[in-house]
């Protein structure tokens, strides 16, 4: 049993780095970073492109990356999802610059963390089903898991549990999940979280976190039923990793199709 691989351009600053999840904070010391690429966020949409990897992502990490994010949208038109700060004002725009899908999190809840209903609503109106990805990262509390706001600082009232995906799935296209407890420690994967995910296989779920090696991209595989797709960030050779071999993944994905 295989899975799809999903690339990933995540920015910060502009530039294409990798940091570890929940090191980016909005005051106080820098996020830590495992690599920082010298290459543009267009080269690498280029790539994914050539070799024909649809439904990735592009997630900006924080302000100043809206310029960053375009060139890579207009490098592989409608080949990727695009992230980070996406509301209902402004997500029509980002279909257009050559998304093919939004993805949002923060914008479906308050400060407290509690869901607004609304604001699923109102993006719906905007972007409709089939444009809209919704990002139901989390981290593991004492009872499952909980879905984690604002670049994974603050916990929502919302479990990521069959119910809240079942109520979920009449607005999106798909689903977004990062295991942001093992998000960029290269460590394994969240096996409990992934085969969840595959139990339930009712649409399209790309999981990414804390894969290190093939054996973890082969552990998603199996324990997510070949329902669940994977993204690989830190420890992939294209951003400096040395666990897992982008070109054996994309052809992967290419014997997948």
């Amino acid at each position: 049993m295989s899975c799809r691989f999903r690339p990933c351009i995540d920015l910060h600053e502009g530039k294409v780095k990798q940091i570890v999840g929940g090191s980016l904070r909005d005051d106080g010391p820098g996020p830590k970073e495992n690599f920082v690429s010298e290459k543009s966020p267009a080269w690498f949409a280029e790539k994914f492109r050539e070799d024909g990897l649809t439904g990735g992502h592009v997630i900006m990490l924080g302000k100043g990356n809206e310029s960053a994010a375009e060139d890579a949208l207009h490098a592989w038109p409608g080949g990727m999802q695009i992230g980070g700060g996406i509301r209902a004002e402004n997500a029509a725009r980002w279909l257009e610059a050559g998304a093919s899908h939004v993805i949002v999190t923060s914008a479906l809840f308050d400060a407290q963390g509690k869901f607004l209903q609304n604001a699923l609503d109102d993006l719906g109106r905007e972007v409709g089903k089939d444009g809209l990805v919704i990002d139901l990262s989390c981290r593991r509390t004492e009872d499952g898991w909980r879905v984690a706001m604002n670049r994974w600082q603050t916990l929502t009232e919302l479990s990521v549990s069959s119910e809240t995906l079942d109520n979920l799935l009449p607005y999106c296209d798909e689903f977004l999940i990062h295991a942001a407890d093992v998000e960029g420690l290269c460590g394994g994967v969240d096996a409990d979280l992934v085969s969840f995910l595959g139990g339930w296989g009712k649409c399209p779920v790309t999981y990414a976190g804390g894969a290190a090696t093939m054996a973890d991209v082969e552990l998603v595989a199996s324990a997510g039923r070949g329902n669940v797709d994977v993204t690989v960030g830190s420890a992939l050779d294209l951003f400096g990793g040395k666990g897992i071999y982008y070109a054996e993944l994309a052809a992967m994905s290419r014997a997948d199709r």
